[in-house]
């Protein structure tokens, strides 16, 4: 059985500029190639082709983008097969001829599958019109998402809910939505990202209930045009202090916390926050400029992202979800499915709030997670900045042109009717 964290608190990279004392800033080409060798190793492949991978993942956005309108009425889902292929789920039989995405000298395969037997709008659907009623089905209210590669709806339930008769469940859930259902086993709900009671540690506050001291990881820096600050997780201290590699240590001013349904996020400003870099290493002896910024609509099943948290340092792994709802009621009730799911085995408590990013793009801010027994991280969910406060933006190194349009142009995109 699954063992799932107990509360979530993090704030570190993205720091205030106190902090940096002593960092190296990398170029985008040199934090693309540390994320090359994190993939490489996580994949057991050599370092050159985990460069590839990563240019072919970014130079497909903006055609699966296209792909995505062109063939909404039918689209499933869509997904990057382990060599860099984008595969696309269509509903009916009606075939599609394969294509390819070609960016200079990156040529991206686009292979399409039809049979599937419900839209991912359709599927999406019946999650929003149906969650309630299916988390009165069972003990402990499951997570649910969309699964891209099967075209499935996942539902996702504790080990107790599971000793039961989970085909029946199966069927009682497809005849009510309408949609293919695959029921799969968790373990215990997944909770926000706990931190521990602990000193010295680079973002610190104390809970307003009990007055003990949590930790947190920052995000990255953002403005409103007017303050700039620093996001973190919404379910972190309201009172912060940053503290940096040289043990000073940063009041934050508490702005404000969004953290129902879509959200978990909050903004705390400091005057010395302002340049748009953020520690992608353990030791925070290294800083990246934020150059892009990934959407939501851009990032697919079986991207490969990383992340940097206190706990648990600097890792990469890969996209399982992009339609994901947390179990429990870690949004205020009920979350929406628009959280993103990673692969473990890179979390642990302390790390919410923390950034998650592919070279110099930014893409997203880690949530929650859920552990094993002996304490590894099986998988963990992050908010996109899509979702950043109403009038509050990323600060960004260069213009503001959105990571996806940077990437190839359907234009360069083959593909059947």
């Amino acid at each position: 059985m699954l063992r799932h964290a107990v509360a979530a608190l993090a704030l570190v990279a993205g720091t205030p500029t106190i902090a940096q004392d002593a960092a190296t800033v990398v170029s985008g080409e040199a934090a693309l190639a540390q994320d090359a060798a994190e993939v490489a190793r996580v994949r057991g492949i050599d370092t050159a082709a985990a460069l590839r991978l990563l240019r072919a993942q970014a130079a497909s956005v903006a055609a699966t983008e296209w792909v995505e309108g062109r063939y909404r009425d039918r689209l499933s889902g869509i997904s990057i097969e382990r060599d860099g292929t984008v595969a696309v789920l269509l509903t009916g039989q009606r075939p599609v001829a394969d294509g390819e995405v070609r960016d200079g000298d990156i040529v991206v395969p686009i292979r399409f599958r039809t049979g599937a037997a419900a839209t991912r709008t359709e599927m999406l659907d019946a999650i929003a019109k149906y969650q309630a009623t299916i988390r009165a089905m069972l003990v402990r209210p499951p997570a649910m998402g969309v699964d891209a590669r099967r075209g499935e709806l996942v539902v996702l339930i504790g080990g107790g809910d599971a000793a039961g008769d989970t085909t029946a469940l199966r069927r009682r859930i497809e005849d009510m939505t309408g949609v293919p259902v695959r029921i799969a086993t968790t373990g215990r709900p997944d909770l926000d990202l706990a931190g521990e009671v602990v000193g010295g540690s680079r973002l610190i506050g104390p809970d307003p209930t009990t007055g003990r001291r949590y930790f947190c990881t920052t995000g990255y820096v953002v403005t409103d045009g007017v303050q700039t600050g620093v996001v973190t997780a919404a379910h972190c201290p309201d009172t912060l202090e940053h503290v940096a590699r040289n043990g000073a240590r940063t009041p934050l001013t508490f702005i404000g916390q969004w953290g129902w349904g879509f959200h978990d996020v909050q903004v705390n400003t400091s005057p010395a926050a302002t340049l748009p870099l953020f520690h992608p290493d353990a030791a925070r002896a290294v800083l990246r400029p934020v150059e892009a910024q990934r959407s939501r609509a851009g990032t697919r099943v079986g991207d490969m992202v990383c992340h940097r948290g206190e706990s648990s340092g600097y890792s990469c792994a890969e996209v399982e979800m992009v339609d994901f709802a947390p179990s429990g009621d870690l949004c205020g009730g009920p979350c929406l499915p628009t959280w993103v799911a990673v692969a473990g085995p890179g979390c642990r408590g302390g790390d919410s709030g923390g950034p998650v990013f592919i070279g110099t793009t930014a893409v997203g801010i880690l949530k929650g997670g859920s552990y094993r027994p002996d304490g590894s991280c099986v998988s963990y969910y992050y908010m996109s900045l899509d979702y950043l406060p109403d009038g509050w933006r990323l600060v960004r190194s260069t213009p503001s042109v959105p990571e996806d349009r940077d990437a190839v142009q359907p234009a360069a995109m083959s593909a059947g009717p």
